[in-house]
């Protein structure tokens, strides 16, 4: 079920000439997480996360529109907290997903909305099914990691997707067509 994703590509870089061009960001796959949650018949709210993904991100700091993020990770990689919800939503009855089976984000394009926000908005393929979603992003912070030592940025997004137009709308809508996506990331400047 997630919708998600990725996350949201905006900071740190370097100029190289008078004009600064896009420096690759790599995501830290064990600080980036793609949480969902659907309504279940009304009773409660169930949540998922797919995490340990990767990805990359071009950040250009003048022009920060110019900007692009790309995450891939498996489907199968989803956690669900309960091995036979796992197994259902895998089967047929949802994603009827195999070993190999991706989802991907790719950005589009990028509509600076502040100091820190942005509107990213980017194709979702999922299920065999690509769909043009936006993820309302924010920049939590962008410098020298203190562990690290290297350039690093933090971002978090949100977004809502329908599983119906994935091919996943099965029991809708007993159980929730939308599905709300929460994304944070970390990334740091690649070597």
């Amino acid at each position: 079920m997630i919708k998600h994703l990725t996350a949201a590509a905006l900071l740190a870089a370097v100029a190289s000439t008078a004009t600064a061009a896009p420096e690759a960001y790599i995501l830290d796959a064990s600080h980036s997480q793609i949480l969902f949650s659907y309504n279940h018949l009304g009773y409660s709210t169930t949540h998922g996360m797919f995490s340990g993904f990767d990805g990359e991100i071009a950040f250009d700091q003048e022009d920060p529109a110019a900007s692009s993020v790309n995450i891939s990770f498996p489907v199968m990689s989803m956690l669900t907290g309960w091995e036979q919800r796992f197994a259902h939503l895998m089967s047929g009855d949802f994603f009827g997903a195999s070993e190999g089976d991706m989802i991907t984000f790719a950005s589009t394009g990028i509509a600076v909305t502040g100091d820190n926000t942005a509107m990213i908005t980017g194709d979702l393929t999922m299920n065999g099914v690509t769909k043009s979603v936006v993820l309302d992003a924010t920049m939590n912070q962008a410098g020298t990691h203190p562990m690290a030592e290297k350039p690093w940025a933090g971002f978090d997004a949100t977004t809502s997707v329908l599983r119906s137009d994935f091919n996943v709308g099965n029991f809708a809508p007993f159980v929730g067509d939308e599905v709300q996506i929460m994304i944070s990331i970390e990334a740091m400047k690649a070597e």
